[in-house]
């Protein structure tokens, strides 16, 4: 018998083993998200490989992550969250080892591969789980921990690759992942729950039209920033929305849809699903364009770049698990309005800055900043998280996933439009086009509320 069928959450001394499991794995991940960035050039000169090639380091570890999301998802729907999970940290460690000895770009870019679909097994199915874990009474608080993990371990990747390329050589920046891994697989196997299975069939038709029109649309929006042939780019976004057409209608069909359009018939989900979607273009647009600004616009050298960003994160990390537990007990559509709300007038003031600002007065707003995202995230994924049937848990978590890391790709693909119809201003028209995103995703979160009343 499963455990979910057995209780409400684990015992909480099995809980604190399970979620040290998910805080380990999904740092991993999430750190890799972005930790390769920083070592781009150092990667390149060493394995003599040309700027533009290295890119796909990043490149190949972001498609294979996007475009397998909602097919683990599924397949956690249809075999167990918990083997998905184990499955994926599994093959997420061995990548990782694959990575620190790779000889060649296109050794490690295969490696990156396998890495990004073993993040992927993880990332898809991680809030599904923590439903599992946690009693339905603290899962705001179990989604608060989430959401300070994979804040925080996104934001520090570029000063954690910094300080390991310091003290050793780039494979270094993958090694570190392999005795992490198997500590989290030797807890993974002892503390994380058995979930029910759902009868449904996988859909492989669903799951390659799901890869062409995720992998298509990601392709297509990083080759746009990168300043690709428009007409290329535009041809390959024009391809990604009509396998995601072909995508829609499949899932119309299907009693439990990989793509799940079942759920989005649920206001609640709807709209907290675009919310979602919408403050993560917004800390996009943030995270891509603060740099330039900072360094370009302010002046400021790239040392001084990393402490100013700092503030974001520290503030995020300490406002995530408070606004978690807050969810559990307060609406979710009033604690996100209002943390939005806060990230929209952070935002504004970052991009009215003096020409001259101290230290104090850059701090303060992105202080602002950090703690509406946080005060949002953790209210909203408990929103997305409810208003979705237990054994749809699958399909909630992949949207979760999918919506950050679309959020955040089309919000750097702004800022590099900003840039190029504003050049020096760029920054400054990104950080107000992110406190647009911030302001409609705040009025969206605060409709959820009568929409719930009139349910």
């Amino acid at each position: 018998m499963s455990d979910s069928a057995q209780q409400d959450g684990l015992p909480p001394n099995r809980r604190l083993w399970a979620i040290a499991t998910i805080v380990i794995s999904i740092g991993m991940a999430s750190l890799d998200s972005s930790i390769a960035n920083t070592a781009l050039p150092t990667i390149a000169t060493d394995l003599q490989a040309s700027p533009a090639a290295s890119i796909w380091v990043v490149n190949a570890y972001q498609l294979a992550l996007v475009v397998s999301l909602l097919p683990f998802a599924s397949l956690g729907e249809i075999h167990g969250y918990r083997r998905v999970f184990l499955w994926g940290l599994g093959v997420f460690t061995l990548a990782s080892a694959l990575c620190a000895v790779s000889w060649s770009l296109p050794t490690l870019a295969a490696a990156r591969v396998l890495q990004g679909f073993g993040a992927s097994g993880l990332m898809s199915v991680n809030v599904a789980l923590i439903r599992f874990i946690f009693p339905n009474k603290l899962l705001g608080r179990g989604l608060g921990i989430n959401a300070l993990v994979v804040g925080v371990s996104t934001a520090i990747g570029p000063t954690v690759a910094s300080g390991l390329l310091y003290v050793s050589d780039w494979p270094a920046l993958f090694a570190v992942n392999v005795p992490l891994g198997i500590i989290a697989f030797t807890l993974a196997l002892r503390a994380l729950p058995r979930t029910d299975r759902s009868g449904h069939r996988f859909d492989g038709m669903s799951a390659l039209l799901n890869a062409a029109s995720f992998g298509l649309l990601i392709f297509g929006i990083s080759e746009g920033s990168h300043s690709a042939d428009p007409w290329l780019t535009g041809v390959i976004i024009v391809a990604a929305l009509v396998f995601g057409v072909l995508l829609i209608q499949r899932q119309l069909t299907l009693q439990a849809p990989m793509l799940p359009v079942d759920l989005y018939r649920r206001p609640i989900f709807a709209l907290s699903s675009m919310t979602s979607v919408c403050s993560f273009v917004a800390q996009g647009l943030a995270f891509v364009a603060l740099p330039f600004y900072f360094q370009t616009v302010l002046g400021r050298s790239a040392v001084e770049t990393g402490l100013l960003f700092t503030p974001w994160p520290m503030m995020t990390a300490l406002m995530a698990p408070i606004a978690g537990s807050l969810s559990d007990r307060h609406p979710p559509a009033v604690l996100g309005g209002i943390g939005l709300a806060m990230l929209a007038v952070g935002l504004l003031l970052m991009a009215l800055l003096p020409a001259n600002p101290t230290i104090p007065d850059i701090v303060w707003r992105m202080m602002l900043c950090g703690v509406g995202f946080g005060f949002f995230q953790s209210p909203n994924l408990r929103a997305i998280m409810s208003s979705a049937p237990r054994e749809r848990s699958g399909g909630a978590s992949g949207i979760v996933a999918i919506s950050r890391l679309t959020g955040q790709s089309v919000g750097s693909a702004l800022v590099a439009l900003c840039l190029g119809l504003a050049a020096m201003r760029g920054p400054q028209l990104a950080l107000l086009l992110a406190a647009g995103f911030s302001i409609f995703a705040s009025v969206a979160s605060l409709s959820r509320l009568m929409i719930a009343r009139r349910l």
